[in-house]
């Protein structure tokens, strides 16, 4: 299997300048854009969407980014994708969590250096992926108990699905790898 990407954003003017105004928006943020995004600019519309999302989440008002990034790096993990397992992996440890300890979470989702609140709730975001027919009104009644709100609930799960999205996406086209457009 070759590492090129399958696609290669080809944008009219309109579209390019829409995509470049995006692009430096990221930089600014971020110090670089992600080969993902950039193969999302195949569709300026879908980017500034995935991107609005992103932004929700970045300044989510009750869910810790801890607990976000670990969804998103266990989603990652289950489906394989590189960047995603890495960049995640960055970002949990730039929030002051052990690598060591990120990474046991793959193998055991009890050992996520999380509260044991937050492991609840990352637990009903993963089966959320693997097996949606498991959401009931127990498993809702469960997490409410906790003390989780019905958006708290709901944002979890829409970003566990929205990864596993994002890098289903990703691999489809072969842009798993940073430096894919390079």
């Amino acid at each position: 299997m070759s590492n090129k990407p399958l696609i290669t954003p080809t944008l009219n003017d309109d579209d390019k300048q829409r995509v470049d105004a995006i692009f430096e928006q990221v930089e600014q943020s971020m110090g670089f854009v992600p080969d993902g995004l950039r193969l999302y600019s195949v569709s300026p519309a879908i980017l500034e969407s995935f991107l609005g999302a992103v932004g929700y989440f970045m300044s989510h008002p009750t869910l810790r980014p801890e607990l976000l990034a670990m969804i998103r790096y266990l989603t990652s993990s289950k489906v394989g994708c590189s960047f995603c397992i890495d960049f995640n992996e960055a970002i949990l440890v730039k929030l002051g969590i052990n690598l060591d300890d990120v990474r046991a979470a793959r193998d055991n989702v009890n050992q996520a250096p999380l509260e044991d609140k937050e492991i609840a709730l990352l637990k009903i975001a993963l089966n959320s992926n693997d097996n949606p027919d498991s959401m009931d009104e127990k498993v809702m009644e469960e997490a409410r108990t906790l003390g989780w709100t019905e958006r708290e609930i709901f944002d979890a799960v829409f970003i566990a699905a929205s990864n596993r999205a994002f890098t289903t996406v990703l691999k489809t086209f072969n842009v798993e790898q940073q430096g894919s457009y390079s």
